[in-house]
Order: structure tokens, then C-alpha cells, then sequence
């Protein structure tokens, strides 16, 4: 059996290959460049770019099962397409927030779902919190100044481990028993802003200083139409932002992880721990 995973290089792909690969299985890895991917021996790494359905030809030959990155323009083709080359399951990493979403919203995690719904294959929906991996935005920062500006210093989330959502999506697609299934994966601790901030210091071994900004100053400081940092997209961070601020809002608690692993989920400051070498 062939598992394609796509999105191989990216934070939660890798550990999904991973993952994979220490369970046995035959792994098929896309990427836009095989040359720079450095991934695990042991994988087959393919050449494939999900914003260009045709070149996953090759790659889907002889697949059985798909790890599918979101990618909502091509998705209805690229399932289409992973059907009619014999995929029976398709496993997608989407969001916490996906279901208050528009089932045709442009760019949207639930357009990629409906579409893997919708498909007659087996499916199962992964869908995580706030990534504890969106910190890494902020290394250069805390790396040259130790420092991070952001605003709603009181806003709360539950930091997911990349690693917890690897292990989650490389269960659904080995095991039986997870179609139709939606797992809403979210880190064990409602911690601030302010709190990840902290934390981020401890597990470097210096303080990392914390610079509230006003919604105006984040504006300024943020907008970046050349890497897709528009006033729509800051808009939408600031009411995600906003809404949590205080623990009030949208802060999913969820059991899933625990339910299908047995322990808890990794916490913050253990990832912080992981990743310290990025912010030293």
C-alpha cells in the first residue's frame, strides 16, 4: 500500500511522512523541488504542485490512501482526479474554524472538505487550533532583538504541536476505524498571548520581551501586500486576535488527541523546548 502525502515539506507534512515511515509504510512524498525537500530516507519524494492538479499524475499512480494539504482552488480536481487513479482514503489538514466557514468560500478549509466529502471515498477531517508552529513567524525577531510586537496581549488560544496533528493524520490513514470521522485537535493549555511569549524565553534561557501594539500600530507594521499581507488578511487576524482577548471567543478545548493516542496532548512550553533553536 502507497500513501501519497502532499504538502511533504511543510510544518505538519514532514512529520506526517515521518510518522508513516516508522509505522512501515510505503510513502510517496510531494513537493514543488524534490532536490531541496530533505526528507527522510526512506520516502519516495515526487515532484507535484497541488495549484497545478496535472502534474500530480505520476504521483498518484498506485496510491491507495492520500494525506491532503488544503489547497481550496484545485481541491475538487485533485480529488476528482486521486478517485479515478484508485485512492480509496483521503485524510485532509484543515481547521478548528472550518465549519464557520461558507461551504464555497474562496480559499477556505471548507471548500477543501466538502469536496473531499462529497467524493464517495473514505475521508476523515483533521482540524487543528492555532498552530504552536506560527511562533516560528516571529524567530528573526526574538533571535535580533528578543523581543515580539503584537497586539491583544490578553488574547487566548491553545497551541497545537505539529507533531500531535502528524501523529493524528498518520493514525487516520493506517488504521481503520476513522472514516467519516472529524477530530478537532487543540494543545492542553489556555495560555495568553503574553503567557507564549514567556514561555518562548524560558526555553531559550533569556527573557523575550513583549510589546503590546494597538490594532493602528499593528496595521502599520504588518501590511505587506508582496508577501499577501493585505488589509483583508489583517483585518481577519485582529478580529481573531480581538475575540479571544480576554478568554472570551473562539478557544476550542478538545479530548480528540488524548482519545486516540492515550496521553495528552504537548504542551507549549515542550514545543518551545523543541524549537529553541530556532529563536537562539
Amino acid at each position: 500500500m502507497t500513501v501519497l502525502v502532499t504538502g511533504a515539506t511543510g510544518r505538519v507534512g514532514r512529520g506526517v511522512v515521518a510518522e508513516l515511515l516508522r509505522a512501515g509504510a510505503r510513502v510517496r512524498a510531494l513537493t514543488r523541488r524534490p532536490e531541496s525537500a530533505g526528507l527522510p530516507e526512506g520516502a519516495e519524494v515526487v515532484r507535484g504542485d497541488l495549484e497545478n492538479p496535472e502534474s500530480l499524475a505520476e504521483a498518484l499512480k498506485g496510491v491507495e490512501r492520500m494525506y491532503l494539504f488544503p489547497v481550496a482552488e484545485t481541491a475538487r480536481e485533485v480529488v476528482a482526479m486521486a478517485r479515478r487513479a484508485g485512492v480509496r482514503r483521503i485524510v485532509v489538514l484543515s481547521g478548528a474554524l472550518a465549519e464557520e466557514e461558507a461551504d464555497d468560500e474562496e480559499g477556505g478549509y471548507r471548500a477543501v472538505e466538502v469536496a473531499v466529502q462529497e467524493s464517495g471515498l473514505e475521508w476523515t477531517l483533521v482540524r487543528p487550533g492555532e498552530f504552536a508552529a506560527n511562533w516560528l513567524d516571529y524567530a528573526a525577531d526574538i533571535r535580533e532583538r528578543r523581543e515580539v510586537r503584537r497586539p491583544f496581549g490578553e488574547a487566548v488560544t491553545r497551541p497545537t504541536h505539529e507533531a500531535d496533528i502528524a501523529l493524528v493524520a498518520a493514525r487516520a490513514l493506517l488504521e481503520e476505524g476513522h472514516a467519516g470521522q472529524i477530530y478537532v485537535l487543540a494543545g492542553p493549555e489556555a495560555l495568553t498571548v503574553a503567557e507564549q511569549v514567556r514561555l518562548v524565553g524560558e526555553a531559550i534561557g533569556e527573557e523575550v520581551r513583549f510589546v503590546e501594539l494597538t490594532p493602528e500600530q499593528a496595521r502599520a507594521e504588518w501590511y505587506d501586500p508582496e508577501q499577501g499581507v493585505d488589509h483583508e488578511v489583517i483585518d481577519w487576524l485582529l478580529d481573531l486576535y480581538g475575540t479571544s482577548s480576554g478568554g472570551s471567543g473562539r478557544v476550542p478545548g478538545s479530548d480528540a488527541f488524548e482519545r486516540l493516542t492515550g496521553r495528552p496532548p504537548t504542551s507549549f512550553a515542550r514545543w518551545a523546548a523543541d524549537h529553541a533553536h530556532d529563536f537562539r
